[in-house]
């Protein structure tokens, strides 16, 4: 498991990971991004400010690195910078395969992403994972699995996953939707010779979503490693659109809401990995702060309101349009 080696991790940022959705493309449906952003969003841009951000949290301790076949040059981006700094070997990458790019570096396309959890996908994203990453790819994910999803019960899918596996690559998947936890169960059931087939989970919790938590639990006491996605809900938990509760704590401890909102997050027993989505150094920088938040029971109990029904959280994400 590459995660063993963020176990040897001191700093206070060994648990923090950065994921590179909001600045792998142009469009995505994180609040503030037009300001997040530099206006001409060219390729070059794009990749200079991923690099920055890369460079930026290794610095701080960050050691695993989340893209996705989806996330436009994501991979591409990490590739360079990785290929740039052959010197640092103590990082983890992981990335995802299940959905296809097709905005063609726009903001405003009609579809920005098409799924296909389909062994024909699998193997043709990861010939094009394999070229950008090599054997630097660590950790490969099916990309937001929900109960209805084939790949769950693709037995000809979980052997050429399982091959993957017995090659050295670590398996996961990733999780959508209000059903999170249903889907969480169901893949700890999917097994290959008795042995259970994915080693990682990478699912959205949050102060407004924790319906996962409890399997979450599950997973990591079955031995997976948690990676928590979404921990801003998508900019709904930072400046200025946080919640008044969560500013008033934020105010309380001198940090930012979103350091406060990470934190959160952290202090989950089962949580190995939790994830900065931050397109500037900025953030960050900020988002970082989480590993020294103090959260008492207080303020614990004065956050706890916040939490929303599943149904009512993902229909909301849902209406975020593409900036």
């Amino acid at each position: 498991m590459p995660f063993a080696r963020l176990a040897a991790a001191t700093t206070p940022t060994c648990h923090l990971g950065l994921g590179l959705a909001a600045v792998g493309r142009p469009g995505y449906i994180n609040l503030g991004r037009d300001g997040d952003l530099p206006a001409d969003r060219t390729v070059d841009a794009l990749r200079e400010r991923t690099h920055e951000l890369l460079q930026a949290a290794y610095a701080q301790g960050v050691r695993y690195f989340d893209a996705a076949r989806s996330y436009g040059r994501s991979e591409e981006f990490l590739a360079d910078w990785l290929r740039a700094h052959p010197e640092i070997d103590d990082v983890v990458i992981g990335s995802k395969w299940g959905y296809t790019y097709t905005a063609d570096w726009t903001t405003d396309a009609e579809r920005h992403e098409v799924k296909d959890h389909s062994l024909a996908a699998y193997e043709r994203q990861r010939a094009e994972t394999a070229e950008l990453l090599g054997d630097r790819l660590d950790l490969y994910q099916i990309h937001s699995l929900t109960p209805d999803s084939p790949a769950l019960t693709d037995k000809e899918l979980h052997a050429r996953l399982a091959e993957a596996a017995a090659s050295g690559l670590t398996i996961g998947f990733s999780t959508s939707g209000p059903a999170q936890a249903d889907t969480v169960r169901a893949a700890l059931e999917v097994t290959i010779d008795g042995e259970p087939l994915f080693r990682t989970v990478q699912s959205t919790y949050n102060a407004l979503e924790t319906s996962a938590g409890p399997a979450l639990a599950e997973a990591h006491d079955a031995g997976l490693t948690v990676i928590v996605k979404e921990g801003m809900a998508n900019g709904r938990l930072a400046e200025p659109h946080a919640p008044d509760a969560l500013k008033a704590v934020a105010a309380e401890t001198g940090l930012g809401c979103d350091a406060v909102a990470l934190a959160l997050i952290l202090r989950q027993p089962w949580a190995g990995v939790v994830l900065s989505g931050a397109a500037t150094v900025t953030q960050l920088a900020s988002n970082l702060h989480a590993a020294v938040v103090d959260l008492d029971a207080d303020r614990l109990a004065r956050l706890a309101p916040l939490v929303e029904d599943p149904r009512a959280y993902w229909e909301h994400r849902g209406q975020l349009p593409w900036h």
